[in-house]
């Protein structure tokens, strides 16, 4: 006798009660034996009766915010087995040959956590949330995409499959399944986390869908899988989380690619996967459920997680076998994800990671470097750690990329590896490492700076338009774009002698806008179109920073600031600051950085004024500014920067 049930959520919090419906094969009565256990532990919570067709937890307080898994079994009694018509609405229909295609044709990456049902057996999943946060980070377990392929290749019954005339438009939670699938995307993680030392809260993908108060507790969300369908409230409230300083790291794949609608209180989600079927494309357009990058949404979901689907790659049914033999290529080994992986440029890593499914974004390659164009709708943030070639996968599903990254969005940071089986390549030394780095850095205090290039010898730095302007020791004047991006330097010219740099916000009466520099032997230059240098007078010996504010010039000097004022052309000394060693400025501001290692700012006065004291400097003896951000580096030093603001509490 088979026993049927669903749960009246996907989630509740600890000390609360969660509703169970039943239902079975038989016309004898309705009862058995419950199991209730927490996945992410494996251990056996909860032994129960049921009797009828509804049946109630009570959580206690003290169980762990995890994924739990509740058990059925009826009880076997010598009973007719014929289906009553009553049960035929909650009982689902065998599973068709073709479901068979979203099967894996070799092992999965990891055991499962727990042993699955035996036959007749109903599984149930539901998150526990915490009553209050009882950890910095929140794991989002994918309850709408496990709906999704419920019944998938049943017509009428399942969302998929997705260009079938007859899959369902809508489908109910009010039914059995709705668990994760047979590869199990989500497990890997949520079964490496707790003996990894990570003591983390869980929920529901639907409570995001009004989950700003939820969130508010958190200082990082982790999307886990395989979670491809979002409501536009989940995605409204994750991007208004990380755009007032939250973060979300993405260690999924296919990620927030169809857009779906709530309905019934929540119990009904909607998905019509076609615009022209959808009734509200005429009423409501951005409600729509197709794809968020698809018209009329246009909405990309690289806007919120800097890659999609679109430009992934997939590779399903008989060849998911494919996956293992993939791995990433490290293309920014300088960057913090990568710190203590020992894994340097063109290395590979992660064989197996790369699961059946992969996100990209639209990238070129600049001297041998990615960098996101922005033409699908990565914002100019975005930052490419890892790439891998998959587009021979197009004989197998889809070809294209996978691109690993990492960008600013508002106050926050967004990771993504970009792949559905991330978690379940965490025994893999390099993935852990990885996800360690990512773990601890993004749900813990902001530290500030972050590396955006390697090391280089250079002596001054400046900004004008969107280039970066570095002098180096041996006289040469180097330039790049100023990205995130580990871009090359490139040879610009000479720069003969120049020790700093600097360049005015605008041009004044005397002074257009251009690249000025101090040189070792007390002058002050001028670059001219041409690429020449011109002198435009003398400036204090043995300077190390230059800064131009409101047409006055400031220099430092010996751990003197110098101002140099536009009328009369000569040096006054106006302050001290002990062993200064670079000056630049930014918004009507001068910021320092001294002997002591730290970054200091005051107003561009005329006199002494109080130096107050911003950041640690990170060992930064060169540096500029631009568009609110400190740009730094030093002898053997990595290029940085950070926001000219001191990091917000934690």
């Amino acid at each position: 006798m088979t026993v049927y049930a669903y749960a009246e959520s996907t989630s509740c919090a600890q000390g609360e009660r969660l509703g169970f419906h039943l239902d079975h094969t038989s016309r004898a009565p309705l009862h058995g034996s419950v199991v209730v256990e927490d996945v992410a532990s494996g251990l056996r919570v909860f032994d129960g009766v049921f009797d009828g067709p509804r049946w109630t937890l009570d959580i206690p307080g003290d169980w762990a915010s995890s994924l739990y898994r509740a058990v059925f079994t009826a009880s076997r009694e010598l009973m007719p087995t014929s289906e009553p018509a009553a049960s035929r609405e909650l009982m689902p229909t065998s599973e068709p040959a073709a479901s068979r295609e979203l099967m894996p044709t070799s092992e999965p990456a990891s055991e499962p956590a727990v042993e699955t049902a035996e036959e007749g057996d109903c599984e149930v999943y539901f998150a526990v949330r915490a009553a209050r946060p009882g950890s910095p980070i929140l794991l989002s377990i994918p309850f709408p995409t496990w709906q999704a392929y419920n019944r998938a290749g049943i017509p009428g019954e399942g969302l998929y499959w997705a260009e079938h005339p007859t899959r369902a438009a809508r489908v109910s939670f009010d039914r059995p399944g709705g668990g994760p699938p047979p590869e199990r995307w989500e497990e890997g993680m949520i079964r490496w986390l707790g003996p990894a030392g990570y003591d983390v809260d869980y929920c529901s993908a639907l409570d995001l869908h009004d989950g700003r108060e939820l969130l508010a507790g958190y200082r990082l969300l982790v999307v886990n899988g395989h979670d491809e369908y979002w409501s536009a409230g989940m995605r409204d409230t994750v991007e208004e989380f990380v755009r007032r300083g939250g973060n979300l790291a993405v260690f999924s794949g296919n990620t927030c690619w169809w857009q779906f609608r709530l309905e019934d209180g929540g119990r009904t989600m909607v998905c019509y996967r076609d615009a022209a079927a959808d009734p509200v494309a005429a009423v409501d357009p951005a409600l729509t459920t197709v794809e968020w990058s698809s018209s009329p949404v246009d909405r990309p979901e690289n806007s919120m997680i800097g890659v999609s689907f679109r430009r992934g790659a997939g590779t399903w049914g008989p060849y998911m076998q494919r996956m293992h033999e993939e791995s990433y290529v490290v293309r920014f080994p300088e960057h913090w994800a990568f710190a203590g992986t020992g894994l340097g440029e063109g290395d590979k890593f992660g064989r197996g990671a790369l699961g059946y499914e992969t996100d990209a974004c639209d990238f070129t390659e600049i001297d041998g470097v990615p960098a996101a164009t922005g033409r699908d709708g990565t914002p100019p943030s975005f930052v490419i750690l890892a790439t891998a070639d998959l587009r021979h996968w197009h004989r197998y599903g889809q070809g294209g990329m996978a691109t690993m990254g990492t960008m600013r969005l508002g106050a926050g940071t967004v990771f993504t590896a970009a792949t559905v089986n991330w978690g379940n390549a965490l025994h893999e030394r390099h993935v852990e490492r990885i996800t360690r780095n990512v773990l601890d850095r993004l749900s813990g205090p902001e530290d500030g700076w972050e590396v955006i290039g390697p090391a280089g010898p250079l002596r001054a730095m400046a900004v004008l338009g969107p280039v970066l302007y570095g002098a180096d020791a041996d006289g040469m004047l180097l330039a790049r774009e100023l990205s995130g991006q580990n871009l090359r330097w490139r040879q610009a010219g000479p720069a003969p002698g120049v020790s700093a740099l600097a360049v005015p916000r605008e041009a004044t009466a005397t002074r257009p806008v251009g690249l000025y520099g101090l040189t070792g032997d007390g002058r002050l230059v001028y670059r001219e179109p041409d690429g020449s240098w011109t002198t435009l007078g003398d400036a204090p010996a043995g300077a190390t920073g230059l800064a131009l504010v409101n047409g006055e010039l400031f220099a430092a000097a010996s751990g003197t600031l110098w101002r140099r004022s536009e009328e009369d052309g000569s040096w006054d000394p106006v302050d001290a600051l002990p062993a200064m060693t670079a000056l630049t400025s930014a918004n009507g501001r001068l910021y320092a950085t001294d002997a002591t290692g730290r970054v200091r700012t005051r107003l561009p006065l005329a006199a002494a004024a109080e130096w107050t004291d911003l950041c640690d400097a990170a060992g930064a003896t060169v540096l500029t500014a631009h568009a609110g951000r400190l740009i730094a580096t030093g002898p053997g030093l990595p290029l940085s920067w950070r926001a000219c603001v001191s990091a917000p509490a934690s």
